[in-house]
Order: structure tokens, then sequence, then C-alpha cells
């Protein structure tokens, strides 16, 4: 099959006629280069194990320095360390995952120490067992912990599927920690107004994002990526795009939201403008405000609680939310929608906090039924007499 260039110097790739991604034919990459005057063609892999051109490129440049400087070059025959695969992997999610800093910082905080140096093939299920024990000694959480052996394992699924690796992945025969994250604590409706005053007092853009993810369930990255684009005031709906699940959701204002984007509106610029910033036009992140967590503490809400689930975090807005709608009777279904949920199984924790729902459609089915006259029971022992008659 013929090999075509892309527009990336010495990177190549042929089309598959039996592979499939995403719908097209798959492609698989290779890079040229000459070794002592002869060219040599090396296959880096396919587009559907994460390889793209940029990556075989940046893969054709570590091959030309190598040789460059008198060294020997890397093959998938060669040993590398738990540690320079890593540095393999972060550059590839540097380019293709959101959250590539928070990888580089739990291999840097949590798994350098212990498995940076070692031979991939030195990493057994043993090895990681210990590890975890440490991590837990040094008083990290179930979910950090797990956090950081799925790193491990995504580290030698890549290792494998760039031909740096050809043994086992371990990570599989480890027992993941288990968790229970679900929270259980929620703000009644006293204390949210308590809460936003507190917070109004300190800065009057957290108080917006607070009222903003009461009022509608949005999580803290999907408020502080929004742009004046995203915001229709005529509809009085929010398109969410790009969210944690990947696909955009619109949501509706209430009048208090509606409120507070029509008054802000006059500042708008340019659609492209985000909406919640800081004083010199920069991203917030994904951070709660400080202006949150200082009137979380002047409130006390959290004094005396240790458990994780019962704390209020900004993420607890969103929470209350759904389970205010629960309350009211809301179907899961319709919370799941609002809150940009991928299955039903997501929302069933608020099921138990709508009881009158559920009487109130056993209700309706025996008001139906009545009217059609088949809802009559017959008690036990009249029955049994129409039987024996």
């Amino acid at each position: 099959m013929a090999v075509k260039k892309t527009r990336f110097q010495g990177v190549f790739f042929r089309e598959s006629k039996k592979r499939r991604h995403e719908g097209k034919p798959d492609r698989c990459f290779y890079v040229a280069y000459r070794v002592e005057d002869k060219q040599k063609w090396e296959r880096v892999g396919w587009l559907s194990e994460g390889i793209t051109p940029a990556m075989a490129h940046h893969i054709r440049g570590e091959r030309l320095r190598a040789l460059r400087l008198g060294q020997d070059l890397p093959s998938a025959k060669s040993e590398l360390t738990f540690g320079q695969l890593t540095q393999k992997y972060l550059e590839w999610a540097k380019l293709n995952k959101r959250s590539w800093n928070k990888d580089e910082q739990r291999y840097r905080l949590h798994l350098a120490g212990s498995l940076g140096n070692l031979k991939l093939r030195k990493i057994s299920p043993f090895t990681l067992e210990k590890l975890k024990i440490e991590l837990f000694e040094k008083g990290l959480s179930p979910a950090t912990v797990k956090h950081c052996l799925v790193l491990v394992r995504q580290i030698f699924n890549k290792g494998k599927a760039w031909n740096f690796y050809k043994g086992e992945n371990p990570v599989p025969k480890v027992k993941l920690p288990t968790l229970n994250n679900t929270r259980t604590r929620f703000l009644s409706y006293e204390e949210a107004n308590e809460l936003l005053k507190e917070v109004k007092k300190r800065s009057q853009q957290a108080y917006e994002m607070c009222l903003l993810s009461l009022h509608t369930g949005m999580r803290i990255g999907e408020i502080t990526a929004l742009r004046w684009r995203d915001i229709d005031l005529e509809s009085e709906v929010i398109v969410i795009r790009d969210p944690k699940n990947k696909q955009t959701r619109y949501t509706h204002m209430s009048k208090t939201v509606w409120e507070v984007f029509k008054r802000k509106d006059k500042d708008k610029e340019n659609p492209e403008d985000l909406i919640f910033k800081t004083k010199d036009g920069r991203p917030l992140g994904s951070n709660a405000p400080k202006a949150f967590k200082s009137a979380v503490k002047a409130l006390g809400f959290n004094d005396g609680v240790s458990d994780p689930r019962d704390r209020i975090s900004f993420h607890s807005l969103r929470h209350s939310f759904a389970s205010w709608l629960a309350i009211e009777g809301t179907p899961l279904l319709t919370i799941k929608e609002l809150l940009g949920h991928k299955t039903l199984a997501m929302v069933q924790r608020y099921a138990h906090l709508s009881p009158g729902a559920k009487k109130e459609a056993v209700r309706r089915i025996q008001e139906k039924l009545s009217q059609t006259g088949e809802s009559k029971v017959v008690p036990l022992d009249v029955e049994e007499k129409v039987i024996k008659t």
C-alpha cells in the first residue's frame, strides 16, 4: 500500500483497508531518517492508538538528536524505565488530554520516587501492591491512590501501543481501592441564602458564580469557561460547551440568573470574551473562589466535619440544586438532563429525596383505574364466597 506524506518533514502514513478509526480508515505513521548514509524507516504507530503526525515528528526529532550526539537510537527493544516512559506519555498527554497537568503532578508527587528508576519489566503486581500500601501510609485518600494506579495503567497501555514495552500490564492484577464519594449533605434554602450573603460581602463575581451554580447546577469549570456567545438572553438559555462529558448541553435561566446576565451585559465587548475572569482578563481555572471558601469558614459549615462527603465545597452547590429538584418531585430523567450526566445511575442517589413523587404516581394510577371500574379490590372473605358459590 502506498505511503503518503504528512505536512511534517520525514513523517509518512499509510491507510489500512481493514482497520477503522472514528468512521474512517485507520492510519499508521512512519518516520524516515538517514543512518550512516542509509535511509531508515521506523513504524511509530496507529492513529487509533493515540499516535498523531505531531507525535511522530517529535519522535523523529529524538532520533535525529540521538544520532547527532552519538547516542544509541531508542528502539522497541530498549529497556525503558518507568520514568522514561512517563516522560513520553506526558508529552503525548499535553497534546491530547485537558487534565495532563494532574497526571504530571501525580507522577511527580506520588510515583516518581517508587517507580521512576525501575525498568518496566521489574514492575510487578506485587510492586504495585507495595506502592498502594505506601500511598495509604502517606495519608492519601482512596480516590487519590486509585487515580495514581489508573495513571500507571494508562502509561503501561501507551507503552505497549507505542511498541516500547512488550510485557503484560501489571495494574489489572492489582485490586483498586473501593470508593464511596457520594455526597450526602446538601444546603437548605436558608443555608444557601446565608452563604450567598457572606460571599457577596467579599466578592460580587464570586457571588454571581455561586448563584449560577445554585440555580442551574453548573460545575465550577463550566462556569469559568462561559463566554458571552454562550448566553442567549432572548431565549433565556445558557449553552454549556465541551463540559466534563464532552457533550454540549443547554440549561435554562431562572429569573434571578437572567437579571444577573442582563446587568453584566453592558460590559460585553466581544462574544468570545470570558464572562468570569481575573482582574487582568485571564481565565479563573477550576478552583473555587477564595471568597466562597472564606464564607464557608465564617459560617462554620464544615466545623467538626471530618468526612469529605459531608463537607461543603463549591460542588455542594450543584448537589444542592439537584437535591432540591428531587424534593420538588422532578423526574430523575429531567435531573439527569439538567446536570449533564450520561446515565440515570448517576442521579439515582437523589431518588430517596422524592418519595412524594412516587406516592403521587401510585395515587394517579389508582385514580385512573377507578374511573374505569377496574380497581376495586375484593376482600378475601368475599372472594372465597364467590368461589364457593
